[in-house]
Formats: C-alpha cells, sequence, structure tokens
C-alpha cells in the first residue's frame, strides 16, 4: 500500500489513489457490460447459518450486533445472528435462490462490492477490501462452453488494465480426481491439501505427507507429483498426462475439459493461459474448471483473480443451480498497482478546468462557461474569490488542475475567452461552447508508469 492507515487491514486512499481505483472499477465494469454481464447487489449481511455453509470460516467472521439489543431477544440467537459476508459467492448463491423465478437463465451477472474478513492483516490481504466478481448461473444445466468463455472475459478485463504480464493457471477437478483414483489414492481432499504446499515446503516433503497423512506408497506419491509437474501453455499437457499411464472414464473427462478451455484461449490470447496441474486450491469445493491468476514478477502476492465451477452453486432441494465464476482481489490489485508504481493518475483531482474570476460580480458569468463545459463531458471548477490572476493560477497548481480559463469584456462589450495551459505557459482564444482540451487531459486517466 502507499502509506500505513490507523486501523490495520481497513485501507483507505488518498483522492489521487482512489482515482486509481475507480478506474480499475471503471474497466472492469465497461469490461463485463461489454461481454453481457448485467449488474446486481447484495446486502452486507447475510446469517451466520448462510455463511457457514461454505465451510469452516467461523473465525473469518465479523458478526453484527446492536449495541441496544431488543430485551427480549434470546441470549444465544446461533446461525440466526447477522453478520458481514466474507465473500461475493455466498450471497449470490442465495440471491439466485430467492429470485430465481425473476431470472433468465443461464444469467450472466457481475458484481463489485466490499468484503470483511477478520484474518491477519498483511501484504495483499485486508480484512476490508473490494471484490468484482462475473458469474455465469445455470438452472438445472450450465454448458462448458461457459467455462472457456469466462476466462477470456477476465482475460480481457486484465489486459486493458496497466498491469505487468499476467498468467491465468487453469486446472480441472475430475483430472486430478480422476488420476488420484487411477493410481489407488481414494482421499483426494487430503491428496490435494498437500499438493497445495508444493511451492512452499518443497517435493521431498510433501512426498513424504503424502505416504504419512494420505497413507500413500512412494510409487503412489511420485505419480501424484509427476502430475503436479505437467504445465504448458498448450494442449500438449493431454499427450503428457496420459503417458503417465493412467487411465480412467473421470480423467479423461477432466482432460476434455481442460483442453477445451487451454486450447481456444491459447489461440485467442497466446501466452496468457497456462495448463498448471500443480493448483490444488479450491479443488476441494470446485467440481470442475479452475482458474488462479498471477502477476509475473510479482508471484509472492498470490492470485489475483481465481474461481471455478461449482455443479451446485445454489439448490433449493428440487432445484440445482450449477454455476462458473472468477472473482478479482480489487484491492490487493490496487494495492499493490500502487506500491510498485505501475500505475498513477495523469493529475490529482477530476478537474480539467479552473474557471477563473475577473471580479466578484463575475461570479454568476463563470457559471455559465462552466455550465457549457459540463455539458460536453468537461470536469471544472469555478473560482471561490477574485483573487489576482497569480494566485488562481497557483491555486489550480497545488490542485493539478491543467487549464485555467479566462473571461474578459472587450472595448465593444463582447466577451473574449481565452484558456491557458498552465504546464506549457500556452495561452489561447476560446469558445467555451466549442472548446476541448486534448484527449488524455479529458480525464485524470491512470497511466502506466515507465518503470513498470
Amino acid at each position: 500500500m502507499a502509506r500505513k492507515t490507523s486501523l490495520s487491514g481497513f485501507p483507505e486512499w488518498l483522492p489521487e489513489e482512489r482515482l486509481v481505483e475507480l478506474h480499475v472499477l471503471d474497466v472492469l465494469r465497461e469490461t463485463f457490460e461489454l461481454h453481457g454481464f448485467s449488474s446486481i447487489e447484495t446486502r452486507a449481511v447475510e446469517t451466520v447459518g448462510q455463511l457457514l455453509r461454505k465451510g469452516e470460516i467461523d473465525k473469518e467472521v465479523y458478526v453484527v450486533s446492536r449495541l441496544q439489543e431488543d430485551e427480549d431477544a434470546p441470549a444465544d440467537r446461533g446461525d440466526d445472528r447477522l453478520a458481514l459476508h466474507f465473500d461475493l459467492t455466498v450471497p449470490f448463491a442465495r440471491y439466485v435462490v430467492e429470485n430465481g423465478g425473476h431470472l433468465t437463465f443461464p444469467f450472466r451477472r457481475y458484481q463489485i462490492q466490499k468484503v470483511w474478513r477478520g484474518e491477519r492483516p498483511q501484504e495483499g490481504r485486508s480484512r476490508e477490501f473490494t471484490q468484482a466478481d462475473i458469474d455465469v448461473v445455470g438452472d438445472g444445466a450450465l454448458p462448458f462452453r461457459y467455462d472457456v468463455e469466462l476466462a477470456l472475459v477476465m482475460i480481457d478485463a486484465l489486459s486493458r488494465l496497466p498491469l505487468p504480464p499476467f498468467v491465468l493457471r487453469v486446472n480441472n477437478r475430475k483430472l486430478a480426481e480422476g488420476f488420484y483414483r487411477g493410481i489407488g489414492l481414494q482421499d483426494s481432499a487430503g491428496v490435494l491439501r498437500n499438493i497445495d504446499k508444493l511451492e512452499k515446503i518443497g517435493r521431498e516433503r510433501v512426498a513424504q505427507a503424502l505416504c504419512d497423512e494420505v497413507g500413500a506408497t512412494p510409487e503412489q506419491a511420485d505419480a501424484a507429483l509427476q502430475l503436479a509437474s505437467i504445465r504448458t501453455e498448450d494442449t500438449s499437457f493431454v499427450d503428457k498426462v496420459r503417458a503417465l499411464g493412467v487411465n480412467t472414464q473421470l480423467l479423461e473427462e477432466g482432460l476434455r475439459e481442460l483442453e477445451e478451455v487451454v486450447a481456444e484461449a491459447s489461440r485467442r490470447a497466446p501466452g496468457r493461459v497456462v495448463a498448471d496441474l500443480s493448483i490444488a486450491r479450491g479443488l476441494d469445493y470446485y467440481t470442475g474448471t479452475v482458474y488462479e491468476t498471477v502477476l509475473l514478477g510479482h508471484e509472492q502476492l498470490g492470485s489475483v483473480c481465481s474461481g471455478g465451477r461449482y455443479e451446485s452453486l445454489a439448490t433449493t432441494g428440487r432445484k440445482t443451480y450449477p454455476g462458473v465464476g472468477l472473482s478479482v482481489g480489487v484491492t490487493r490489485l490496487v494495492s499493490r498497482m500502487l506500491s510498485q508504481g505501475m500505475a498513477a493518475p495523469s493529475r490529482q483531482v477530476p478537474t480539467a478546468v479552473l474557471v477563473s474570476l475577473v471580479d466578484e460580480e463575475s461570479w454568476s458569468q463563470a457559471q455559465d462557461v462552466a455550465e457549457q463545459l459540463r455539458a460536453r463531458g468537461i470536469a471544472c471548477e469555478v473560482s471561490a474569490s477574485a483573487a489576482k490572476f497569480g494566485k488562481q493560477i497557483r491555486y489550480a497548481e497545488r490542485r493539478g488542475i491543467p487549464f485555467v480559463w479566462f473571461t474578459a469584456r472587450a472595448e465593444d462589450g463582447t466577451l473574449v475567452h481565452e484558456v491557458k495551459d498552465i504546464r506549457s505557459g500556452e495561452q489561447v482564444r476560446a469558445d467555451p461552447a466549442a472548446w476541448a482540451p486534448p484527449a488524455e487531459d479529458l480525464r485524470p486517466v491512470v497511466a502506466a508508469r515507465a518503470e513498470a
């Protein structure tokens, strides 16, 4: 982050830093809408019982209580207590069940909101942060083609941001589980839990853990690690997996699905997608495709975008809603962009033009000019007092406003308008009904810095 905050884990941006975050949010929103996703927003709270359906995460949940509780409220409300949501998937699943009769399936949704987790703050992890999710959910069934499309949408979105090169790493739960069963390991969750530690503790310690904790033989552990070592930018991973000599129906299904994702993505975005069979995080609850995204050169930050397929994202008991989705850690991404100088606003404020005052009586006239500029999308503000022009220009410099507008009355009574670029000193005649700044000055566009 650009600086420390007084309350650990709850970042607050300065105005110019907020411009970077807004740029990221605007790009994501615009890209998602270009691909046909509709925006929704869910409430900030869910019941504890609803949140805990995802697993044992009770230590991460912020429970909400009123200072003045009702006197007749039960002392232990249990699962009926309210808590802040820790992700956007659980609220979305509830939203689908409650509103299924009003939605058109497959339902394409994006959601950008704050979430809260009570975990230890560190780089890339906050207690309050913003996520941007996209999902496609079906009623009863969801074609696999959406798994391919979601990868392409997210590649498009991230490619529009001022980021270093990134890689979307993809794996498949069916592939991994089918392989483990084929070599005689039935505790797939246990194998995945240990494979997930591969980058942290290394091959030898993972092999030993597989033998000690999962009951694998040295040969089985070696086979599981050989699978995890496969990583390709094209579909050649299929032959590498088959060369290991394992053949199960579930493995073949996973291979076909992963091949479809990688084949299309590598054709449309070469080098952006990698079949990485070491990915294990998330495979315990995703049922098919699993995605993780890392910034090259910033791998220690962890995944900035992850997701996968749920065959049962939500269910009513009679109906099942399968889904596939991806989530961008916006706060994690913006924190790294700011701290590493990946991006910076072209100015500190949205204002492009300061309309100056020649005297105190000209304030209403200056507002007329500002109104014409704003009508054409040019952000501007009017000086609060008719100080000397030099002082008004210095105010614009401190604010980072690039242009100052001057209005005077000629001898024949007509109004004369001029605008000055205070960076270059150039001052020219201008018509408030027609003048516009250069495109790069129209908005405080976030520009990638040379060192990024």
